[in-house]
């Protein structure tokens, strides 16, 4: 048996290129779940992937693809059968291990996840670790004490696909969302989402001499890091929040410990690669419940496994809007 998959190679001079190969089913990683993909995703790990590598990918040929929903072709493990749906995000799987730009995966059953009542694996990858990661800073801001009426939730790099699920989260549960934006064409994209303010970049994108401004944000959801976050730190709320799940605006982070220790702020770091199998189900039932349909499907952009190199190359230049949603099969 052969399936088609994305398949990315490194030449002797270190240079990568990636293409569609017939691959035969031997060829699959050791595992315990064998899975016929349906949809996979692009996020910014897939970009590096898909090209140079980042120093995520450890060995080639490689298949990358950090995401995918499917069904259950054949299982060692009595948690799973033939014919369930599942999904799968993180665990290096994509980068270490061969991932979902392909048609056929083999996981092991640990990092699966069960399709929660309600979401498609289409919908499941238009969520995908972007929206995954969304959810988790979202229920982080509120095990901290955000609740609806506190103020307005500033969500940057919010026409992202982090940016863009927590926009459409935070509104349909009752929060007040500012979104800020480099891309002024994306400002009719949010205000659809459910962002009741629009914030330009450059307005908040530069860090100022005083550590303290006027206290505006209840809340934050943060995919950008870097001068941004400084400067959004020293914006919040007395004893407020901020989840920081990205770095788009750089690692660093030119601050000062002034709004920790007279505000109370609280700086909450988000990772999705490696959450325990408890916290996944939490997450997931409440993107099923929480997430309003109608506006995740207007976030997607349709792909095939052919899309993915150039796909790749421009969400590591910011190009990408919303979510992607590939279908390996088309």
């Amino acid at each position: 048996m052969t399936f088609k998959a994305m398949v990315v190679e490194k030449d002797e001079d270190g240079k990568t290129s990636a293409s569609i190969q017939d691959l035969d089913d031997s060829r699959l990683p050791d595992g315990d779940v064998t899975v016929a993909v349906e949809y996979s995703t692009v996020n910014y790990k897939d970009g590096l992937c898909l090209g140079p590598g980042g120093g995520l990918v450890r060995t080639y040929p490689h298949v990358p693809g950090i995401d995918f929903a499917g069904t259950v072709e054949a299982s060692d493990d009595a948690r799973y059968k033939p014919g369930d749906k599942v999904v799968l995000t993180g665990w290096r799987v994509g980068e270490a291990w061969w991932g979902g730009y392909a048609q056929k995966a083999r996981v092991k059953a640990d990092w699966l996840v069960p399709l929660p009542d309600g979401l498609s694996a289409r919908d499941a990858m238009a969520v995908g670790t972007a929206g995954f990661t969304a959810m988790l800073a979202v229920m982080a801001l509120e095990d901290h004490g955000l609740k609806p009426g506190d103020g307005s939730v500033l969500v940057t790099g919010a026409a992202g696909g982090v940016g863009s699920v927590a926009t459409a989260i935070l509104s349909n549960v009752g929060y007040e969302v500012a979104g800020v934006t480099g891309r002024p064409e994306t400002a009719e994209y949010l205000t659809s989402l459910g962002a009741s303010q629009i914030v330009a970049r450059e307005d908040i994108n530069e860090t100022v001499k005083r550590p303290l401004e006027t206290e505006t944000w209840a809340g934050c959801v943060d995919a950008v890091g870097g001068a941004m976050l400084a400067r959004v730190l020293g914006q919040m709320k007395y004893g407020a929040s901020v989840s920081a799940v990205g770095l788009a605006g750089g690692a660093g982070l030119p601050a000062t410990v002034i709004p920790f220790l007279l505000r109370g702020v609280n700086l909450l770091g988000i990772d999705s690669v490696m959450r325990p199998y408890e916290d996944r189900l939490c997450a997931w039932e409440r993107l099923a419940k929480d997430l309003p349909l109608d506006k995740l499907h207007a976030m997607i952009q349709p792909a095939t496994l052919a899309d993915l190199p150039e796909l790749g190359a421009s969400i590591l230049k910011g190009g990408v809007k919303g979510r992607v949603v590939v279908d390996v099969n088309a």
